[in-house]
């Protein structure tokens, strides 16, 4: 165990420098999935290991209900035994959990209020709303529920084909689809949607309402608000990996960014539409929704929308900054995810050997 178990919780530092470089040197969808995966697996061992040292802390707490050999000396001698890393990471691991707890509570609350807000409404894939702030956002819809139940009817029907014949068939479809109907039609329920104010619409142009409208079915279609979420809790988790949450919030915005424009097929009007609503928008309701003009570095956005398309690279190459930056938080999280279940198992081991039969 020793000094591995303290490392997760440093480790993410070294991520620090490819959450600039990724911005600038990777393909946005490479740099999201790149900054994304990196935190969560940083942000898993974080809390693993303060869970570790809580154990540790918690057994030589008096009163505490854990078993006495775990407080015993020859145990304390064989784990990294820190009376106040113990007792501070108790306090720690409930701060990072409530904190987690939180974030993804109100996640939730926050798309069921603007699902509610929008009952009533045609259900098409665009809502237009008449206020007169502008704003637009992408609001995912419950879709996860409509892909298990398509994925069982057809699991169903395969079964009754191979299985069954003439009229046992025939009423295995009609039970299916009854199945269907008396979920209420879950897969044309809650949709995916893009919500916006005339305010918004009425500052654009023809062309540049088609640019937002791209844009914000590019983060509904590469589920982005999954991203978000992602990094909003590991900088949860730990406070080192803010710098990678942030680059993600720009690296998403990238990506809707340059979807929108091979849609419309012009950068410079994507750029000239970024450039307006960043101007008036006051942004989403929630930081894990993605928005069209989101508080941030709004000018780099459009800088990069006026030059070159990005190279799509599956990896960068070693020999670039950025690639040796990618590399060093890969080597980073490998080593965060070796430290962890090292310790979990040197723990587990010399508890299990001190705890009684």
């Amino acid at each position: 165990m020793g000094v591995f178990v303290f490392l997760p919780l440093v480790l993410p530092l070294t991520a620090w420098p490819v959450a600039r470089l990724a911005e600038h040197h990777l393909h946005p969808r490479m740099a999201t999935w790149l900054l994304t995966g990196a935190s969560a697996v940083l942000a898993v061992c974080s809390t693993l290991s303060l869970a570790l040292l809580m154990v540790v802390g918690t057994a030589q707490l008096p009163g505490n209900p854990l078993p006495d050999g775990w407080s015993d000396p020859e145990v304390r001698e064989a784990v990294p035994y820190d009376e106040v890393a113990g007792r501070i990471a108790i306090p720690a691991l409930i701060l990072v959990v409530a904190s987690c707890a939180r974030a993804a509570w109100r996640h939730r609350r926050v798309r069921r209020r603007a699902g509610r807000a929008l009952e009533g409404l045609p259900a098409t894939s665009v809502v237009v709303l008449p206020d007169a702030s502008p704003y637009a956002y992408a609001l995912p819809g419950r879709k996860s529920r409509a892909r298990v139940l398509a994925k069982s009817r057809a699991r169903v029907l395969t079964k009754a084909r191979g299985r069954v014949r003439g009229n046992v068939r025939a009423r295995v479809r009609g039970k299916v689809r009854a199945t269907g109907r008396a979920t209420g039609g879950a897969t044309g329920g809650a949709r995916d949607r893009v919500v916006v104010t005339t305010a918004m619409l009425a500052t654009l142009t023809g062309p540049e309402r088609r640019a937002l409208f791209a844009h914000e079915r590019a983060h509904l279609t590469a589920r982005h608000h999954r991203f978000l979420l992602a990094v909003q809790l590991a900088a949860r988790s730990n406070p080192f990996l803010r710098p990678l949450r942030t680059a993600v919030t720009y690296t998403t915005e990238r990506w809707a960014d340059e979807e929108a424009a091979t849609s419309v097929g012009s950068r410079r009007i994507v750029a000239r539409a970024v450039g307006k609503a960043a101007l008036i928008s006051r942004g989403a309701p929630s930081v894990t929704l993605a928005g069209f003009a989101v508080a941030g570095p709004v000018p780099r956005r459009v800088a990069a929308l006026l030059g070159p398309a990005p190279a799509a690279r599956s990896w960068p190459s070693l020999f670039t900054g950025a690639g040796l930056a990618a590399w060093g938080a890969a080597a980073g999280a490998a080593a965060s995810a070796l430290s962890s279940a090292n310790s979990a198992v040197t723990l587990f081991v010399i508890l299990k050997a001190a705890t009684p039969l």
